[in-house]
């Protein structure tokens, strides 16, 4: 405000008022639009005034002309008014990087990258190691940031895992992904990594007619010390039929990463969810519904599920990719094969690289981050945004979080998790505890739901005392006339419901059925795990099935203090309350509405 209105006091039929005159560095703009003001009463004394200074009598008591100003629609950007400069010529078409509405998508719904740009952390000092069909080392958007030491060829024996060669481009997967997480920026080529001074290390592993436990286990392994994050965009056949995951050298190369990866703090390792659609369920595939792996989905540029995303209770966060549209914008642009540039790359093959590219961000933000660490931040700050499921409701757990059964607690947030990293205290120590067993058979009635309980202490008094849940397990053994038309639904002590099977139309199976399968829940994250848990198992397809469920054994892992959980429980009783009061509020202006309608009417 400038100058007050010490000496802009004005006179109006004996009535004062003040002009307020706002500093302003531009020229001000006027509309004609004009607020005019009228006199009440006082008709004598101003006929007395008229006529003293010779004017006609006049009953208005103010009219000020409208000064025009600017208002926007938030969510809405121009990629120009952003401070981030890139002259590669992919960039714009990088939605998923900042989305401003290219190829009709949502403006605003991407992983806000600009933000964490912005505030300086491009993922220097992190290497990521992408485990696939080999990378374009040559690319010249990949070259500079090509880690040659963390690199290896598993299908070849040698430390060069270039692609080889096809007619068909098939092996492009890896450069694909390669480019996603580490192209280089302002080099006029191509597009940029959502960390582009990362480091990215090739582990070529999947090129051959079969894979072994040992390659595998020796991928995941490969230099613990230098690589910091492995992103992997393959499982077991997504054919809705396929029950597999890791074997025994393999489940323990994962165990050692976590516990000894990148001196102690843990290998991070991330996961695409999978790409079997709605005819599969990824709580099927033991990699992505790892406690050890964040496994990641993927949501196409205006928020809808893609079509091929499986949805499953395992799936910590998701991402960006294609698979609806027909725009060939619409895709992920980066890097291809022989120095190549591509905007087709999709699938959750696609949603994995961009996630490990965010955890690259959070990491140059705060090396000392743990592989759980890394979990914590992905639950706390992954943004519902404007994400939509058509099948799934967006619901909270009992201490406020709001996840999804597709796109679990939202899409990553890199401006977000950039700055809760920055001053992130580790978690406490990670506890593990049998909360209790069921071993008697029981029959699964062909109509109806079987449905059993479990209540448990989570060994309070122990030393292994589970108080805030992280990951929660139903290691079942059930064996059914038709696998694939199995239900299977857990509910925890505060009331949060998990879909731990959901049907899988194509899985005829009759024989195998699942033994000491580990069904997998993120969704009861920082909850009270103490109390009964409820399990449902019924069949859900049209032909009547006859089951017997032999185990239900409850796993639960957590800690015994999370202080931020209960500040995120008592943000969440406020806003509760506040909601609440809001209601109040709106229902008693609404009546107070109608009565004065009544009145008015009424006169």
């Amino acid at each position: 405000m400038k100058g007050g209105c010490a000496s802009q006091w004005k006179a109006a039929a004996g009535l004062l008022f003040c002009v307020v005159v706002f500093a302003s560095a531009k020229r001000p703009v006027f509309t004609n639009n004009f607020l005019v003001e009228l006199h009440k009463g006082g008709d004598e004394e101003a006929r007395q005034l008229a006529a003293e200074h010779g004017f006609g009598v006049r009953k208005v008591k103010m009219a000020l002309q409208q000064e025009g100003f600017q208002r926007k629609k938030r969510g809405y950007r121009d990629i120009n008014e952003i401070d981030i400069n890139m002259n590669d010529p992919l960039f714009t078409k990088q939605w998923y990087l900042i989305n401003t509405g290219q190829a009709d998508g949502t403006p605003g719904l991407d992983l806000n990258v600009a933000e964490a740009w912005e505030l300086g952390y491009t993922g220097k000092g992190v290497t990521i190691g992408i485990m696939d069909d080999g990378i374009d080392y040559l690319h010249p958007d990949l070259a500079s940031n090509y880690n040659a030491e963390a690199s290896y060829d598993f299908s070849s024996n040698d430390p060069y895992p270039y692609p080889r060669y096809t007619d068909d481009w098939f092996n492009s997967h890896g450069t694909r992904c390669a480019g996603e997480v580490s192209a280089a920026a302002n080099n006029n080529i191509c597009g940029v990594g959502v960390a582009y001074n990362s480091k990215v290390a090739g582990i070529r592993m999947l090129d051959q007619p079969f894979m072994t436990d040992i390659i595998e286990a020796s991928s995941i392994s490969h230099m613990p010390q230098l690589i910091d994050i492995y992103s992997a965009s393959w499982g077991p056949t997504d054919n809705g039929k396929t029950v597999d995951g890791p074997r025994e050298l393999t489940l323990q190369a994962m165990a050692d990463g976590v516990n000894k990866g990148r001196g102690g703090k843990g290998s991070i390792y991330v996961w695409a969810s999978g790409d079997g659609g709605s005819y599969d369920d990824c709580n099927c595939d033991g990699y992505a519904s790892s406690m050890w792996t964040i496994s990641i989905n993927s949501a196409i540029n205006d928020g809808r599920t893609a079509l091929y995303d499986e949805s499953c209770s395992s799936t910590l966060a998701s991402t960006f990719s294609n698979g609806r549209k027909r725009n060939p914008e619409a895709g992920v642009a980066t890097t291809d094969l022989y120095g190549n540039c591509t905007l087709r790359h999709s699938g959750t093959s696609a949603a994995a690289p961009e996630a490990a590219g965010v955890f690259a961000l959070a990491l140059e933000a705060n090396l000392g981050l743990t592989w759980r660490d890394m979990q914590h931040l992905t639950v706390l700050t992954s943004k519902r945004n404007q994400l939509h499921d058509e099948v799934h409701q967006w619901r909270r757990n009992g201490v406020g979080l709001e996840f999804n059964h597709l796109f679990g607690y939202g899409v990553l947030d890199a401006g977000a998790m950039v700055k809760m990293a920055k001053d992130w205290k580790t978690v406490p120590e990670r506890f593990h505890c049998v909360g209790g067993s069921v071993q008697d058979p029981e029959k699964i009635p062909s109509t109806g739901k079987l449905v059993l309980t479990l209540t448990t202490d989570a060994c309070e008094g122990k030393e292994n005392f589970v108080r805030y849940l992280e990951h929660v397990q139903a290691v079942i053994t059930v064996n059914a006339t038709r696998r694939g038309d199995l239900n299977i639904n857990m509910t925890s002590p505060m009331g949060t419901k998990s879909i731990l099977l959901s049907r899988r139309p194509r899985d005829d199976d009759s024989k195998v059925g699942f033994d000491k399968w580990p069904f997998m829940t993120t969704h009861t994250w920082g909850e009270d795990a103490r109390g009964t848990w409820t399990l449902e198992l019924g069949f859900v397809g049209s032909a009547p099935q006859k089951g017997v469920l032999k185990e239900w054994t409850l796993m639960l892992h957590g800690t015994q203090s999370a202080p931020y959980i209960d500040q995120v429980v008592r943000d969440y009783q406020s806003k509760l309350a506040m909601s609440k009061k809001e209601e109040l509020e709106e229902e008693l202006d609404e009546a107070v509405e109608r009565s004065l309608k009544s009145i008015l009417h009424k006169n």
